[in-house]
């Protein structure tokens, strides 16, 4: 699989790099947000500009991510998704599970207000 990996303060930025995400890439993609997640990064925002197609092992991939992140109160998003994945998507009815951004700088917005969320509701308590 081709992908970069862009390591920030408060969150990894995933870039994939291909144009099929299927169950030739979904295993590989889940090993390196499982592994992410166990060096302890918070937030994941996904990058989706080149995917053209996703299947359901992709979908999948998918959930997973979001579940693991979601579950520890971080950030799991996907952002610059295509019509075609999109569409699939919203057909998989996954559109009120996952984070949808337009765009990868909506996504970080998203990610430093969900910092600042849990930073005042872990002072108020």
């Amino acid at each position: 699989m081709k992908y970069s990996i862009s390591k920030e303060e408060k969150y990894s930025l995933i870039h994939l790099d291909e144009e099929k995400l299927d169950s030739r890439l979904s295993p590989v993609l889940k090993t390196e947000v499982i592994t992410l997640h166990a060096e302890g990064v918070q937030n994941i925002i996904l990058d989706l500009s080149d995917v053209k197609y996703v299947d359901s092992s992709g979908l999948s991939s998918l959930l997973v991510g979001n579940r693991l992140f979601k579950d520890e109160g971080g950030v799991f998003a996907l952002a610059c998704l295509n019509d075609h994945v999109k569409k699939l998507v919203k057909i998989s009815q996954l559109d009120s599970v996952l984070e949808i951004f337009p765009t990868v700088q909506e996504a970080i917005d998203a990610v430093f207000f969900n910092e600042i969320e849990r930073d005042l509701n872990s002072t108020s308590e």
